[in-house]
Parts: C-alpha cells; sequence; structure tokens
C-alpha cells in the first residue's frame, strides 16, 4: 500500500511540474522581444533625423548664397566683353602673310614703304618693274591676298586698297666663311615675316 501511494504522488507531482515550468518559459521571451526592440530603434532613428534635419539647411544656404552672388558679376563682365568688339562693324580685312622670305627685313622694308597706302591697282605695276629684289617676294604676296578676297569674301581685286604691310624679323641662318691665317668668319643670312592686309577702298 504505501508503494501504491508513493507512485500516485510521484505521478500527481511530475504532471504539475511541467506545464508551471514550460508555460512561464514561453511567455517571457515572447513579451522581452518586442519591448526590447522599439526601445533600441526608437533612439536611434529620431536624432539621427533631427541631425540631419538640422545640418542640411546650415550648409546648403551660405553655400548657395556665396556663388551667386560672385558669379553673376563675373558673367555679366564676360559679356560686356564679349559684345564689346562685335559692335563695330565695318568693311572686311583681307589678311596674307609669307613667312621665312630669305630676304634681309631691312631692305624688305624699303620697299614696303613704297607700297603701303597705295591701290593695288597702282601698287602691282611699281613692284613690277622694280629693281630691288625684295619687291618680287612682295608683289606675289599681294597677288595672294587679292586672289583669298576674290575667293573668300567676294571682293574686286581693281577696289582693294593696301591698308597695312609690315616686315618682321624672322630667324638668322648662319654660315662660315674661310679667312686667311686659319680664321673663319661668320656670314648672316636673314629671313623675314611679310604680313598684308587689304580692304576695299570708300
Amino acid at each position: 500500500m504505501a508503494d501504491e501511494k508513493n507512485t500516485e504522488k510521484d505521478t500527481a507531482k511530475k504532471p504539475a511540474k511541467k506545464p508551471a515550468a514550460k508555460k512561464p518559459a514561453a511567455k517571457r521571451p515572447a513579451a522581452k522581444k518586442p519591448a526590447a526592440k522599439p526601445a533600441a530603434k526608437k533612439p536611434a532613428a529620431k536624432p539621427a533625423a533631427k541631425e540631419t534635419a538640422t545640418k542640411k539647411p546650415a550648409a546648403k544656404k551660405p553655400a548657395a548664397k556665396k556663388p551667386t552672388a560672385k558669379k553673376a558679376p563675373a558673367k555679366t563682365e564676360a559679356k560686356a566683353k564679349e559684345t564689346k568688339p562685335k559692335e563695330p562693324v565695318g568693311p572686311p580685312v583681307v589678311n596674307a602673310s609669307a613667312r621665312f622670305v630669305r630676304v634681309a627685313p631691312r631692305k624688305a622694308r624699303l620697299v614696303a614703304d613704297q607700297v603701303r597706302g597705295l591701290p593695288l591697282e597702282d601698287a602691282l605695276p611699281l613692284l613690277r618693274f622694280s629693281t630691288r629684289g625684295a619687291a618680287q617676294d612682295i608683289r606675289k604676296l599681294l597677288e595672294s591676298a587679292a586672289a583669298n578676297a576674290e575667293t573668300n569674301h567676294d571682293l574686286v581685286a581693281d577696289d582693294l586698297l593696301i591698308k597695312d604691310i609690315h616686315v618682321d624679323e624672322g630667324p638668322t641662318l648662319r654660315r662660315y666663311r674661310p679667312r686667311a691665317l686659319g680664321r673663319a668668319t661668320r656670314i648672316n643670312k636673314r629671313t623675314s615675316h611679310i604680313a598684308v592686309a587689304l580692304t576695299p577702298e570708300d
């Protein structure tokens, strides 16, 4: 009888302990998890949103005002400079140049001074019958400038005037010649850059 009572007590105690141990174990973590997640997310999200909202407008306002104040006068000045040279519209000017001409600049300037300011129809015969060597190079350059005026600007060659002609010095070719007692003297072969500007006569 004592054994039966002991077995009945054990059987009665065992099922009572199992549900008591399982129920609180299942309820407690379920109650803790939702309480821990919103508590960790809410404070982290609110300050980040406040900091970005307060920092962005403070950084954008001065950055947007300063370049607009500086760029506005720069653009107006650049536009004014571009429009100024375009306003005066006059007769077209035809340019031509000959570079590295094997003539000394001092000799070429003597011929250029004779034809500067003359009409083209008067300058070409003068150069054709000139005895100076530079006259033929300048005559060819004037004929080239007249051809450019007829082809590119639809102008008449007989109505053109030599507005400007100038001669610049080019590179000098240095040559040497043997002399007495084993010496050598240098010979300078000078070159010229000739530029011509033609314009229609008024």
